[in-house]
């Protein structure tokens, strides 16, 4: 690069820089000030829209309650996702026949209401009945297409089609027309029994030239005539005059589909579970953090640490810009995400500089080092990032809630990562050199650790980790036999009571926090206590584990006693947990599918199903460690627990690939296949990239560390056990996966008549090939 181009890109890049940090600023002001222009915050972060339904008619039971909940929770998610990024809304059951839905992020219950509407039951219903009489015809009066018959008569006369739990998704769209004309259209899809019956009405429908009418809570909303049998359960309903009337039928057609009928009881605006100043003291962590880590990076790394500073800062703006864009909606998993990433970011600067490094140690200059560094670190970049992506991929496409949210931030940190490290910090460093920066102590020697046998003191390390894992185990089974939970689940995971007091005076939510839920505590012994205000009102909503009668009268007592409550302003009941068994199911089965893929991925990247299973198993270790610590400490697990091990999955694999990618390149030139030799390369491999395991470990820790010390108390709750797993992420790709990978290899190895080497990779197979066709060569001169 010619000094006037460094000179050109050093502008552009301080201009996009300095454009960028403006707008990432203002939002962040606007964030904090809970502004509705700045970033979009989930219920933990910033409140939302409280909306509570009550079934219509008898008492559901309990498995109609738990299938309409999930139908919610799905619904709002896919069906106002796209709008409204509710991708982390709270729906759980209230007493035996209410239904709570929390939407973060919304200041208006009205506009929500209108959006996701009143569920009632829905019905596709024939022309004509089985004796050949209307079922359906316009009424004189009216104008309108009404019912001839019941709906009791229609179901025994077999003239009901479908009904909306046969109906699978429902959308507004546009159909290309002949003409090339654009015409709004719904498109809806259905089950297998949905499918079959839909396929024997329409093709009857369309032999007599008939209509197939959906009827919605009371009313005809849609008559669309039969043009053709559809029988793949794929229909288009078109007839609308514009995109507002396709997009309206479809919302009645999405909220057809429930097991049982609603109305709305009271909606109402609450304010953040965390606490009114958790969006500060998260961005002062975070701004905290990361001033430390870049000075750390220029302490450690010199001038390439400062290219890695200023690629930090504009992954930084990027990542706020990024979410700001797209209105992602932030929450405690969210910012988890961010967290990992960030590490992730300054580990692909860290694998770069240590190559660099190298390569200057070898007597390479300056340009040349710095060229082989970045093509030398590729690969191991490449594959930790794109395991973490496969992981955030597969646990956003299968995850939900809690579990999404937290794969659209890591997901969005990854690529950025790897944006600013392969090609800005290259750019950097290209344009300091362009400038002069040249000289090799600029960029610093390869430190040279001391040598330390990680294989030949292996089971000390294995041992040490089986002790805790062992211990956490004692500890799961003496709480499941003491207390009946093995794990402290909290109100997320097993539900409890919902108490609502109206007080004299309005409180806010630190207020309510230091006043009120002391005295909670104190009765009730729970210290998870959960607090909402309600906008406009002196109300607040306390939510704590399940309260029997006795409990529920001292509570009354005692709030009565310190803050002259009435017994008639205080109400209580039973609710469900927020994170159901379906979302538990979802989020356990997308990490297993996840970490399948990362197994299979690893397997073909390294053609060595061995480094594949031994990353796989120390990434088991990681998570069994903060369990361990959930056990041993009774931690609540939450939803913060979900983020806290899938944050630990992410850090593991990336962390141990790095090692993995150093043994990899190693292998390449072995050429003895002893025990002893290769066990001299594992201990080589892990010592050469000690430092980058360390510095990373370091920065990720940092971030976590300023959440414990700055944060809530319900983020410092997150913040210990996520700490915990970045350090036993840290141990076992030092000290458990390399020597289990060790031990798996040494012992595949086959003797056979012809001499040793049965079961080698095929780079060893080149090696040792090379090797007999150079001794063929010198005995042949």
């Amino acid at each position: 690069m010619k000094k006037r181009t460094a000179v050109l890109w050093l502008v552009i890049l301080i201009l996009v820089l300095g454009s960028l940090g403006v707008m990432s600023f203002n939002v962040i002001r606007q964030t904090r000030a809970t502004d509705s222009k700045g970033l979009k915050l989930g219920l933990d972060l910033a409140g939302g829209v409280s909306i509570t339904y009550q079934a219509k008619g008898n008492t559901p039971s309990s498995q109609q309650m738990k299938d309409t909940i999930a139908k919610l929770q799905s619904r709002i998610e896919n069906d106002l996702g796209e709008g409204q990024t509710t991708t982390e809304a709270n729906v759980y059951q209230v007493g035996d026949n209410r239904i709570t839905v929390e939407i973060p992020g919304v200041k208006d219950a009205n506009a929500m209401l209108a959006q996701l509407g009143t569920p009632g039951k829905l019905y596709f219903i024939k022309q004509t009945g089985s004796d050949g009489s209307a079922n359906y015809q316009v009424s004189q009066q009216t104008g309108q297409y009404e019912l001839t018959k019941s709906i009791e008569q229609l179901q025994s006369d077999g003239s009901i089609v479908l009904t909306g739990s046969d109906v699978t998704s429902s959308k507004a769209g546009y159909e290309t027309q002949q003409t090339g004309a654009q015409k709004p259209v719904v498109q809806i899809s259905l089950n297998e029994n949905g499918t079959r019956a839909f396929a024997d009405a329409t093709t009857q429908a369309k032999e007599k030239g008939q209509s197939i009418g959906i009827y919605y809570d009371g009313k005809f909303v849609s008559v669309p005539r039969v043009d053709a049998a559809i029988t793949d359960g794929s229909a288009v309903i078109n007839g609308m005059s514009s995109y507002e009337e396709a997009d309206k039928l479809a919302t009645y057609i999405r909220i057809g589909g429930l097991d049982i009928e609603l109305e709305e009881l009271q909606s109402e605006v609450v304010g953040a579970q965390l606490g009114s100043n958790a969006v500060s003291t998260a961005l002062l962590a975070a701004g905290v953090g990361l001033a430390i880590v870049m000075v750390f990076m220029i302490a450690l790394y010199l001038l390439p640490g400062l290219a890695a500073a200023i690629a930090l800062a504009l992954y930084t703006v990027m990542t706020v810009a990024i979410l700001y864009a797209f209105n992602v909606t932030l929450t405690l998993p969210g910012v988890a995400g961010v967290i990992l990433s960030l590490g992730m970011a300054v580990d692909a600067n860290a694998i770069i500089f240590a190559r660099i490094r190298e390569e200057i140690s070898t007597g390479a200059n300056v340009r040349n080092a710095v060229a082989a560094g970045f093509h030398k670190a590729l690969g191991a970049i490449i594959d930790g990032n794109v395991t973490t992506l496969i992981a955030a991929a597969v646990l956003g496409l299968l995850g939900s809630g809690t579990v999404k949210g937290f794969a659209i931030t890591l997901a969005i940190g990854v690529v950025l990562s790897m944006f600013t490290a392969l090609l800005i910090t290259r750019l950097i460093i290209s344009i300091f050199m362009a400038l002069g920066a040249r000289d090799p102590k600029a960029y610093g020697k390869s430190r040279e650790w001391p040598k330390i046998n990680f294989i030949g003191r292996r089971w000390l390390f294995i041992g040490i980790s089986l002790a805790v894992i062992c211990a956490g185990v004692i500890g799961l089974g003496f709480h499941q036999l003491s207390a009946g939970k093995a794990l402290n689940y909290s109100l997320e995971f097993s539900g409890g009571t919902s108490t609502t007091v109206s007080f004299d005076q309005a409180y806010n939510l630190q207020e309510a926090q230091s006043q009120i839920v002391p005295v909670f505590e104190s009765v009730t012994g729970d210290h998870d206590v959960q607090v909402q205000t309600v906008q406009n009102s002196k109300q607040i909503i306390f939510k704590t584990r399940t309260l029997n009668l006795e409990e529920r009268k001292s509570l009354n007592e005692a709030l009565n006693q310190k803050f002259g409550v009435a017994e008639s302003e205080i109400s209580s009941e039973n609710i469900s947990s927020t994170i159901g068994g379906e979302m538990r199911r979802a989020a356990l089965i997308a990490v297993i599918v996840a970490v399948f893929f990362m197994l299979i991925y690893i397997w073909l990247r390294f053609r060595d199903f061995r480094f594949a299973s031994s990353a796989i198993i120390a990434l088991v270790h990681d998570v069994l460690i903060v369990l361990t610590m959930y056990a041993i400490f009774r931690m609540s697990v939450g939803s913060a627990f979900i983020a806290c091990i899938l944050t630990v999955v992410g850090y593991s694999v990336n962390d141990t690939i790095v090692i993995f990618d150093r043994h990899r390149d190693n292998l390449k030139t072995l050429t003895d296949t002893s025990n002893e030799a290769l066990a001299e390369m594992a201990n080589e491999g892990v010592r050469q990239t000690l430092g980058r395991s360390l510095s990373t470990s370091f920065t990720t820790a940092v971030m976590v560390l300023m959440l414990l010390i700055l944060g809530t108390s319900t983020m410092r709750e997150f913040a210990f056990p996520l700490l915990v797993g970045v350090i036993s992420g840290t141990y076992s790709s030092i000290f458990i996966a390399t020597p289990l990978w060790y031990m798996m290899r040494s012992h595949s190895k086959i003797k056979s008549a012809d001499g040793p080497a049965a079961r080698i990779t095929a780079n060893e197979e080149k090696a040792v090939r090379k090797k007999k066709k150079a001794q063929m060569a010198k005995t042949r001169r």
